[in-house]
């Protein structure tokens, strides 16, 4: 049951390349699919509230209509990482539309913020022997997990249940900015947060768990 929330050794070991956990034991906190008006701004308030740091995996169309949203994010510290322009599965798409869907992203940003981007994380966690190359071709770093929480089940005692049993000190916590986790979303954050002081672990910002 435990690879349904860490990925197995073997999956590790085969994309090598990929970053599974932190590099320095501190735990850093993901979020998917946004940039999301309300929902977005309640995980900055949450994270501010708490001094954390976060990697926001944003979709291109989402971050074109919330320009001023994703100027807060920057503007407070939080990295912006590509989840696709669409949120196509790059593995149905053939190779020159995956390099596509990930350049657009890096544009626009680079465009209307003057943002590098370095960090992707493929939607839906689908990849194949083919996003190695995709990533060598775009110039980023896969960032992946290990730490599901399935907080889009929209459930938030799913999220406590693959906290409680799974967290560790290198965690990369993967959770949802959009609709689906609208309704707990601050919750979940406290609940973490929580249960990260309690075991005696720490936060730390996305540049240094990745180095």
């Amino acid at each position: 049951m435990k690879f349904l929330y860490n990925p197995p050794v073997i999956l590790k070991s085969i994309f090598s390349d990929f970053i599974w956990q932190t590099a320095n034991n501190k735990i850093l906190l993901t979020f998917d699919d946004g940039p999301n008006s309300d929902i977005t701004e309640q995980i900055i308030s949450s994270l501010n509230k708490n001094k954390i740091k976060a990697l926001f995996f944003c979709v291109g169309s989402n971050l074109k209509f919330n320009k001023s949203l994703t100027n807060e994010m920057i503007d407070e510290g939080h990295t912006i990482g590509n989840h696709t322009y669409n949120h196509n599965r790059l593995t149905e798409m053939n190779f020159n539309e995956s390099i596509e869907e990930i350049n657009s992203l890096n544009e626009l940003m680079m465009e209307e913020h003057n943002y590098p981007v370095k960090y992707f994380r493929p939607p839906h966690g689908r990849i194949t022997s083919r996003t190695n190359k995709i990533m060598k071709a775009t110039g980023m770093k896969c960032v992946m997990w290990n730490m599901l929480t399935y907080d889009y089940k929209k459930e938030l005692k799913k999220v406590k249940f693959s906290i409680d049993k799974y967290l560790q000190k290198d965690s990369i916590i993967v959770l949802h900015d959009s609709i689906k986790t609208e309704k707990f979303i601050p919750d979940a954050i406290e609940y973490i947060v929580e249960k990260v002081s309690e075991r005696d672990f720490k936060f730390g910002e996305p540049e240094e768990c990745l180095n």
